[in-house]
């Protein structure tokens, strides 16, 4: 095998190689969410792809891996929201009149316009529900219509950020429309109470945080767990972490590398740099940024006072009136965002670790500063920098219409309601590992779609595999196929024995599942015309291709089912352990038993009809039941293959019968495979020649859907064939009533014309001047064309 690479943020350019401090052991810290509110796809994207790298580094390349996460169950946004709506729901509890409650409203419509749409109107003090909607088109007009602020180049997160805040002003102009405060004008309420009466929240009662992050957590883990994401092997949680994060602090001060300044604890990047060591290892281009350390500190704590150096960023911040708090040297505070992470995997993991990981966008200043303050806690005086992580990767994020996906941002989806509406979590990983996972995917209808014709193809191979080797009775099992070195491996084997390098290159090469899944996809379509244009196809290379790639696609974390080592074929059957084979197969029995009564019903000649009708697949399943298997297939299949059989039978002798017998054969066959098959997920592919049809097992999901499209595309082709029919008999009772006009009398009743000769042709027009001649010719054709239909229907005996 070839030796492993990675990209590592820590050495930027190619990837460089893999070797973890103890062979064969990789221990992995994981930045975990801030669980204040639901995960979205950009979180999805995240934990994905750390969970294919994972996966590979498990199940593919065998390494046994510690995996740490953690959930920031302390921070600026958990404060603010969770105060914020304790807020709110007090001032609901309040008494008001309308007016008052209007003023309310209008005076945080005025302050949210005032912070966040500075270009709506100079005097905010104006501006009101019968304004706002004309000074929001003028100011934001542009970007509301898929613009920039600029005018030039493409949207960003600043025009979402705009978009978020218009529609917040959107949803309280209409409030204030309605008088109707609560709930409509909720957003632009938040941030105006919390700016009023935060420091009134008593925070000595934590559970006014801790209720939010709770919940959010358990959403969390579920999101992941219907992700199928493994779960980490340790969770650490900030609020347990106190007292080891107050120390942490206090040895990093003693080390020289730390201050105190009016009750909070900064890092001193310069004392750091003097005595040796690295700042901004990962983006030392975004060091001086004051934006990214601005909101690396929280926006609770801007602006704060006593820092020696612009970029020294806290470590433990004195807390305010209405924040959480808890006991240090310096203090009631709070831990700064950094440390959180540093105290927490340095106690999981040790002082050193092989791999931390993170969204792209946490490199600066969250990872550099994680990385700071842990090589100075560790740091010997003396002995030269210390390393405390070997290989930094950070994921590439979700982007929509060129913007971040954020929560702050509002323009997200969340996890739940993709999988509710939009994706399946094999679908939806698919289309991330369809990218690098150290890049940036913007989700295309183009990327869907071949995402989605990438499962479709796998999906049908595994269907037809299982079916081919089922049917030839040659599925023994074969996990893997010896190739004799010696004589060089030809047709489907040189095929696989081709994927396989090319597959293992791939993961070797920094995990590029893009290539790898080109690679499967390739290798399916080559079986599949293998199988089409060759009669004798050795179905046990079939098999090997099949579980390879059974194997892969279980590696890769697309199978939620599957356990390692991945050894079975095709997707695999949610199986119970403690499930009853008996009352498995009951329905599958069922459909039998109405089949077999109702064929006897037609007392049709046919021996191998006869014994059809007597066999008991009940001692066959007892076997299969006692070789131990629960899977449902496999204990169903001898119930399916007598009512294939029997149905194969009705079809071969239908020709022969009586109008009246093979009216009813056909209903009968048709709904067994449409009907009583579809709905236990089995499928009968018909074929020619009196061949036997082809069992597949199929989600019955997908075979319901499917007849339901059959069933609505044949009523819709009825409805307008029936529309035709009442159109076209229209037409012709138009034209029959037409016809029983005398051509004579068809020019009289225009009141364009004011005299007529004998024959009934125009001779004056309504102004008395004569009919021109070029209008005659017209009129001429049209006379005798009505002459000629009205004689043809008097001939019919129509008048």
């Amino acid at each position: 095998m070839d030796s492993l690479k990675v990209h590592n943020s820590l050495k930027p350019g190619p990837p460089v190689p893999f070797v973890p401090m103890e062979p064969g052991k990789v221990s992995w810290y994981a930045c975990g969410p801030t669980v204040y509110d639901k995960s979205h796809l950009g979180h999805a994207r995240n934990y994905v792809a750390s969970d294919i790298i994972r996966r590979i580094m498990m199940h593919y390349f065998g390494f046994n891996v510690k995996y740490v996460m953690n959930m920031t169950d302390v921070d600026d946004k958990i404060i603010i929201k969770a105060r914020r709506q304790r807020l709110l729901d007090l001032e609901k509890k309040k008494q008001y009149s309308e007016d008052e409650l209007r003023n309310l409203g209008l005076a945080a419509f005025r302050a949210y316009a005032s912070k966040n749409l500075p270009l709506l109107t100079k005097d905010t003090s104006q501006l009101d529900e019968t304004n706002y909607t004309t000074q929001r088109d003028a100011a934001y007009g542009p970007v509301l219509s898929g613009g920039t602020l600029t005018g030039e180049g493409k949207p960003g997160d600043d025009e979402a950020k705009i978009k978020m805040h218009v529609g917040n002003m959107d949803a309280a102009a209409e409030a204030l429309k309605q008088n109707a405060i609560f709930p409509g004008a909720d957003e632009v309420l938040l941030p105006y109470l919390d700016s009023l009466h935060k420091e009134t929240i008593d925070t000595s009662d934590q559970s006014i945080f801790t209720d939010l992050t709770k919940r959010m957590e358990a959403v969390f883990l579920e999101d992941m767990d219907n992700l199928n994401v493994l779960r980490p092997d340790v969770i650490t949680r900030v609020t347990e972490y106190m007292p080891q994060i107050a120390k942490f602090v206090e040895q990093i001060v003693d080390k020289g590398f730390a201050y105190e300044a009016e009750g909070s604890v900064y890092f001193d990047i310069a004392a750091f740099q003097k005595a040796g060591n690295t700042y901004a290892r990962l983006r030392p281009d975004s060091k001086n940024d004051k934006a990214l350390q601005e909101e690396g500190e929280g926006s609770l704590s801007t602006n704060l006072g006593g820092k020696r150096g612009a970029g020294d960023f806290a470590l433990w911040k004195k807390s305010k009136a209405g924040e959480p708090y808890w006991p240090s040297k310096w203090g009631d505070g709070r831990p700064g965002w950094h440390i959180e992470c540093s105290v927490m995997a340095s106690d999981v993991l040790g002082s050193r670790m092989d791999v931390h990981s993170g969204g792209v966008d946490l490199a600066f200043p969250h990872h550099d500063n994680e990385l700071a303050q842990s090589e100075a806690y560790f740091c010997q005086h003396g002995k030269g920098e210390h390393t405390w992580v070997n290989y930094f990767l950070h994921m590439g994020h979700l982007s929509i219409s060129g913007s971040k996906m954020s929560k702050s941002l509002k323009n997200f989806q969340t996890i739940s309601d993709a999988l509710a509406t939009t994706y399946t979590a094999r679908s939806m990983r698919i289309v991330f590992l369809m990218g690098r996972w150290n890049d940036g995917v913007e989700i295309s209808p183009d990327m869907r779609s071949k995402a989605d014709n990438w499962e479709t193809t796998i999906s049908n191979f595994f269907t037809n595999a299982k079916s081919w080797i089922r049917e030839a009775g040659v599925g023994g099992g074969v996990k893997s196929l010896s190739i004799n070195q010696d004589t060089p491996a030809t047709g489907l084997l040189a095929d696989l024995e081709l994927a396989k390098k090319e597959v293992e290159a791939a993961l070797t090469n920094s995990f590029d599942t893009p290539r790898a899944m080109l690679v499967l996809l390739k290798l399916v379509n080559t079986v599949n015309t293998f199988v089409m244009n060759n009669k004798d196809v050795d179905l046990a290379h079939v098999e090997a291709i099949a579980r390879w790639i059974t194997k892969m696609v279980g590696v890769f974390g697309l199978d939620s089912n599957a356990t390692p080592p991945y050894d079975g074929l095709g997707w695999a059957s949610s199986v119970a352990a403690d499930i009853d084979p008996k009352k498995a197969i009951q329905p599958y029995a069922e459909v039998l038993h109405t089949v077999k009564a109702e064929v006897s019903k037609l007392s049709l000649s046919s021996d191998t009809l006869s014994n059809l009708l007597s066999q008991d697949p009940f001692k066959e399943f007892e076997s299969i039941v006692s070789s131990g298997t629960r899977d449902v297939e496999e204990l169903s299949l001898p119930y399916i293959q007598v009512v294939s059989q029997i149905r194969d039978e009705l079809r071969r002798i239908v020709a022969s019968q009586t109008a009246e017998k093979k009216k009813t054969i056909l209903a009968i066959s048709d709904r067994i495979r449409d009907v009583d098959l579809t709905n236990l997920g089995v499928y009968l592919a018909d074929r020619l020649d009196n061949q036997p049809s082809l069992i597949k097992f199929i989600p019955a999901a997908e075979l319901i859907r499917a007849r339901e499209e059959k069933a609505a595309r044949e009523a819709e082709k009825a409805q307008k064939k029936e529309e035709a029919r009442i159109a076209r008999e229209k037409a012709e009772q138009e034209a029959k009533e037409k016809a029983k006009i005398p051509p004579e009398e068809m020019f009289k009743k225009d009141e364009r014309y004011s005299a007529w000769d004998e024959s009934g042709m125009p001779t004056k027009m309504k102004d008395g001047s004569d009919v021109p001649k070029s209008q005659l010719k017209s009129l001429k054709k049209m006379w005798e064309k009505q002459k000629k239909v009205h004689e043809e229907l008097k001939a019919k005996g129509g008048l």
